[in-house]
């Protein structure tokens, strides 16, 4: 299984997991196993035509991926939403 890694507030809306053993081959059916997982998830990873929010960024170890990219058990898989703010 992958280990996703979740920040807040990801991590708040799956119970205070911040980290969460995941299974799947692809960085998209581990977000939705996530998502069925956690359902107060859904909607905040992925929009409405599945496709990962423009305001979130998903790594496989350490690297930019997209939902059709490759997943093995040995990964870690970083959900970060966008952090914005300023004065």
């Amino acid at each position: 299984m992958a280990v996703v890694t979740l920040r807040p507030p990801l991590r708040d809306l799956a119970g205070g997991s911040g980290r969460i053993d995941v299974e799947g081959q692809t960085v998209g059916q581990v977000i939705g196993r996530l998502e069925r997982e956690h359902p107060r998830l859904q909607g905040w990873i992925l929009d409405e035509q599945g496709a990962i929010r423009e305001h979130v960024k998903v790594f496989v170890n350490g690297d930019v991926a997209g939902l059709d990219d490759a997943v093995r058990s040995e990964d870690r898989v970083h959900v970060l939403p966008a952090i914005s703010g300023g004065i």
